[in-house]
């Protein structure tokens, strides 16, 4: 059925706040929970983080003080929701564990969206950009075999596979090259913008999760993998953040943050498997409908125009996670090789990149390379988790190690 979420009420904002009790939601068991299921958690976390982050900057260049006082109530109850969200991640795992999931979500969720995405331009970004976390999970993977002598299988339960993408040293690019050219927000498709808008936000929390859990290890090839991968993941919000176009004033920015929250909650509520957390999503749901009109009547105020003009009339297809095996292995046939040239790709080393590389490698392998090398020798062989066929062959024109 069609669902407009400009024509729909939610819950009045000041019914919104929650009491310490109720944030405290029960975690997930990660013995038996979706895999998923955590993959929809950490999304909407990343969701949230934005959304926050957002509401910061805008109350920061606006004047109005009532103005300021209207973005900061509705940003607490947003922050009321992050915690909700987040605190359903259970505490008994690992930080590698939740890194594993934090990948798992950048893969398939990136996969769905470069399989739904219209603009070609754009889908390349995010085929582009899949491989590379592709590769994050094979690497991850090896390390938590490593040092905690487990398996990822459990934590992607085979919905995912595992194996090598575009190598993780063959992503460290010059950072002038990471900038993409943006949609035309007077042109582009309503879900051109919201997947851009999700994937910018999930990269973007995943890069803050690295830069703050990586020091914490003790064992050095640990903190080496986080520091290097963490610095792609830099590489990866410039990459989605420069989809956005620039154009779009705070208050349209404002609305699409609000729509796609909605989006998000109404997709997660009618495929989520969990029952307690699915009541959260609809709960969500009704909170961000409420935000998102709220968004609407300051751009309606502030721009003069109707939400209509810019947001979808109804929302589009939800947002699934899902296998996306034949897909991937597609793109690993025909785009491991690709690097970036100014907006553009390219299938061969150039001097740019090469200089990239000379300058980071200093004649030494990364910590990306040496933990295959060290699970290898340490567990008998490397990690990976095929479920069917085998991995292709690749010609990579890149590879200069």
């Amino acid at each position: 059925m069609p669902f407009n979420p400009l024509q729909e009420r939610g819950i009045p904002l000041d019914k919104q706040l929650r009491s310490w009790r109720e944030l405290n939601v029960t975690p997930v068991d990660p013995d038996h929970v979706d895999p998923y299921t955590l993959c929809r958690v950490i999304t909407m976390n990343g969701i949230e983080v934005e959304a926050i982050l957002f509401s910061h900057q805008l109350a920061r260049h606006c004047p109005d003080i009532e103005l300021k006082q209207q973005l900061a109530r509705t940003r607490y109850i947003e922050a009321q929701q992050q915690k909700a969200v987040n605190w359903l991640l259970p505490g008994v795992s690992s930080v590698l564990e939740t890194t594993i999931s934090y990948e798992q979500v950048a893969v398939d969720l990136t996969s769905w969206v470069a399989r739904m995405e219209p603009d070609p331009y754009l889908q390349q970004a995010y085929q582009f950009g899949v491989l590379e976390d592709f590769d994050h999970l094979y690497r991850y993977a090896n390390l938590y075999e490593m040092i905690e002598h487990r398996k990822a299988e459990k934590i992607v339960d085979g919905v995912t596979e595992v194996m090598p993408g575009r190598p993780t040293y063959l992503h460290h690019r010059n950072p002038v090259d990471n900038v993409r050219e943006p949609y035309d927000r007077s042109s582009a498709a309503p879900i051109s913008k919201l997947h851009a808008l999700t994937i910018m936000s999930t990269e973007q929390q995943t890069m803050n999760f690295y830069m703050n859990v990586g020091p914490t290890y003790m064992e050095p090839i640990a903190r080496q993998l986080y520091q290097e991968i963490g610095m792609v993941e830099e590489e990866h919000v410039t990459h989605y953040e420069s989809l956005v176009d620039p154009g779009e004033s705070w208050w349209e920015m404002l609305l699409n943050h609000e729509y796609n929250e909605c989006y998000l909650y109404h997709s997660f509520m009618a495929t989520e498997s969990d029952p307690k957390v699915r009541a959260i999503w609809e709960l969500h749901l009704n909170m961000e409908l409420e935000h998102l009109r709220l968004a609407a009547e300051l751009f309606k105020q502030h721009d003069g125009r109707d939400p209509e003009e810019v947001c979808a009339p109804e929302l589009p297809q939800p947002v699934t996670f899902e296998p996306n095996k034949a897909y991937l292995r597609e793109l690993l046939a025909t785009q491991i090789d690709c690097t970036t040239l100014g907006t553009g790709y390219v299938q061969e080393a150039h001097e740019r990149f090469q200089q990239m590389q000379d300058a980071l490698m200093g004649g030494e392998k990364p910590a990306s390379e040496r933990v295959i090398a060290e699970n290898r020798a340490k567990s008998g062989e490397e990690y990976r988790l095929q479920t069917e066929g085998e991995h292709p062959v690749h010609s990579l024109a890149l590879s200069r190690h």
